[in-house]
C-alpha cells in the first residue's frame, strides 16, 4: 500500500487507515484478530482508536493483538482523548484530564508511546492554550511521536495551528485533523480544508463511505445485518438515507458499473485522492469487507468521472466562500 507523508511532518502512514470503533462491542477479539492481520498483510500501518471507543475495551483489544499478531513497530497507532461520559459537559480539554487519559490509554494499549495522539473534540469550558499545552507535553515526555487534533471547525484549527506554529521548537506542531468527509459529507472544504492545507495539516477523514450508506447496501432497503438495522447504530446512518443521499449514491453506483468497480470502490477512491488528504479511516465488521475496501489501492478514478462526482455532490458553498466581489 502507499504510504503519505502526514501533513508537513516526516511520519509516514498508509494511505488508508484501519478504524476501531466498534472493537470491543460489536466486534470480538477473533474479527478484531482477522481484521489486523489483513490490514498489515495488505501493508496497511495507521490503525485508529480512542479511549471512549468501547469504553476502553477497542484500545484494551488492540494492545492484546499487537506483538502477538502484528510487530509494534509496523504500526502507527493513533488514539484520541477528550470525550467524557459526562452528559453536562460533553468534553473536556484541560491539561490534567488529557494527560491522564493519555496515560489509561497506554496502560491499555501495552506500549510506552503512541505514534499520534489526537484531541477528539474543541472544549469550549477550557483555555485552548492549555489544551494544546497537553500537546506540547505528550510529545516532549515521550508519551506520544505526533499530536493532531478532532471534530475542530475551521476557526478552530486554524487557530490551534497557528498558536503551535508560533513557537517553533517550543510548541508541537499539529500534524493531522481528523474529520468525518465523504461523498454524502463535504462539510469540511467549506474551511476546515483550506486551513489544514495552508497549515501544512494532514486531513484524516472518518466515515469516508457516508457511515456505509455509499456502498449501495441501502438502496433497496436496510439490510438487518447492517449498522442502519441495529438499534445502536441506525439513528448514525439515518441522516444519510435522505432524497438528497439517494441521488449521489445513484450516481456512485453508475460510475462504478462504468469502471466494472464496486461503488465502495469509487466513493474510498474519491475521497482518498481529495487535495488535503492523508488516509481516510476505514472501519469493517468483518475481514471480507475490509479485503474489499482495501482492493480500491489499484484503482484511481479518470478526471471525467471525480467531476461528476463533484458536480453532483457539490455543497452550497456561497458568501464568503466564494469571491464575494462578483456577487
Amino acid at each position: 500500500m502507499e504510504q503519505r507523508h502526514l501533513g508537513r511532518t516526516g511520519l509516514r502512514v498508509s494511505r488508508i487507515g484501519l478504524g476501531t470503533l466498534t472493537w470491543g462491542r460489536d466486534t470480538d477479539e477473533h474479527d478484531a484478530a482477522d481484521l489486523l492481520k489483513v490490514f498489515w498483510e495488505a501493508g496497511g500501518s495507521l490503525v485508529d482508536t480512542a479511549d471512549v471507543y468501547g469504553d476502553g475495551e477497542s484500545e484494551y483489544l488492540l494492545g492484546r493483538l499487537v506483538e502477538g499478531l502484528v510487530p509494534r513497530r509496523d504500526l502507527v497507532i493513533s488514539t484520541k482523548a477528550g470525550s467524557v461520559p459526562d452528559p453536562d459537559r460533553r468534553f473536556d480539554g484541560s491539561r490534567g484530564h488529557l494527560l491522564s487519559a493519555l496515560d489509561a490509554s497506554l496502560a491499555r494499549l501495552g506500549t510506552d508511546y503512541v505514534d499520534l495522539w489526537q484531541i477528539h473534540a474543541y472544549d469550549t469550558g477550557t483555555p485552548l492554550d492549555e489544551t494544546l499545552q497537553a500537546l506540547d507535553i505528550a510529545v516532549s515526555s515521550g508519551r506520544a511521536r505526533y499530536a493532531g487534533v478532532s471534530n475542530f471547525c475551521g476557526w478552530q484549527l486554524a487557530k490551534a495551528g497557528t498558536w503551535q506554529l508560533a513557537a517553533p521548537g517550543t510548541r508541537t506542531r499539529i500534524a493531522s485533523t481528523q474529520m468525518e468527509y465523504s461523498l454524502l459529507q463535504r462539510g469540511v472544504e467549506r474551511e476546515v480544508l483550506p486551513a489544514a492545507v495552508d497549515l501544512g495539516i494532514g486531513l484524516l477523514p472518518s466515515s469516508p463511505l457516508g457511515r456505509g450508506v455509499l456502498t449501495g447496501k441501502y438502496r433497496s432497503g436496510t439490510p438487518a445485518d447492517s449498522r442502519g438495522g441495529s438499534d445502536h447504530m441506525a439513528p448514525f446512518v439515518a441522516p444519510y438515507l435522505d432524497e438528497a443521499a439517494r441521488h449521489i449514491v445513484d450516481a456512485v453506483a453508475i460510475a462504478a458499473d462504468g469502471l466494472a468497480v464496486t461503488p465502495l470502490q469509487v466513493a474510498l477512491a474519491w475521497v482518498r485522492d481529495r487535495p488535503g488528504v492523508t488516509a481516510p479511516i476505514v472501519g469493517a465488521r468483518n475481514a471480507q469487507q475490509l479485503t474489499a475496501a482495501l482492493s480500491v489501492e489499484a484503482l484511481s478514478l479518470p478526471d471525467e468521472i471525480c467531476q461528476a462526482l463533484d458536480d453532483v455532490s457539490a455543497p452550497v458553498h456561497r458568501y464568503p466562500d466564494q469571491d464575494w466581489s462578483t456577487l
